[in-house]
């Protein structure tokens, strides 16, 4: 008989998700939920995606899950979220075979997994805490990770909104900075222009003058 985790209960707020049948066997799911458990969710998200297991790609999707689940249904942030337990029962194994020499027959034992990942949100007095150590490592300039990704967030939702890209927004900027240096460059070629016409204008007062003068010197001799 497969063993099954007794579900603890606890005061905080909670959000769950859970795949059954998972077509990956315990032994390689298990590893990667001990190294996620009591992690904040954004840093188990971000510790999955840098994981090289095969089982973290599904374990990655199942954390997904229970973090819109926690926003959707809680209104609760990621950023206030932490991964309070998870674990992995043994699902049925399918009997499977191959055919081997001599008539041999090898059998081939297909495992799968149920896998549930429960997360919770922190007190008032450790989200307290948590931020004034971000705080102080941001001040520190030895992290600002945060920081920066709340203003993506907020840069994505605001582009959402208007129905365009951050990538179409970049493209924006760089088009009105090439603008801007296109008219930079034609003022320059004006204001050069303008420069040449003025030194002409006086070379050919400067001339008229000299030849009323020759005039008149000739006129009077």
């Amino acid at each position: 008989m497969p063993k099954t985790h007794v579900v603890e209960k606890t005061d905080r707020v909670e959000s769950r998700a859970t795949v059954r049948h998972l077509g990956v066997s315990p032994n390689k799911v298990r590893p990667v939920l001990d190294l996620m458990r009591h992690m904040s969710a954004e840093d188990a998200e971000r510790m999955l995606q840098l994981q090289p297991r095969t089982a973290a790609g599904h374990v990655l999707k199942l954390l997904e899950s229970a973090i819109a689940n926690a926003e959707h249904n809680q209104q609760i942030p990621i950023d206030e979220l932490f991964v309070t337990r998870c674990w992995c029962d043994e699902g049925p194994t399918r009997k499977w075979g191959q055919a081997r020499a001599r008539g041999r027959y090898f059998r081939v034992r297909k495992r799968s997994s149920h896998v549930t990942i429960i997360l919770a949100r922190y007190t008032d007095e450790e989200l307290g805490k948590r931020r004034g150590r971000d705080e102080v490592a941001g001040a520190a300039g030895s992290s600002g990770r945060v920081a920066r990704r709340r203003a993506d967030r907020v840069r994505a939702s605001r582009a959402a909104s208007r129905g365009e890209t951050l990538d179409d927004h970049d493209h924006d900027l760089d088009h009105d900075h090439d603008h801007d240096h296109e008219d930079a460059v034609l003022n320059e070629v004006d204001e050069a222009v303008d420069e040449t016409a003025a030194e002409a204008t006086t070379v050919d007062e400067a001339t008229v003058e000299e030849t009323e003068e020759n005039s008149g010197n000739e006129a009077s001799e």
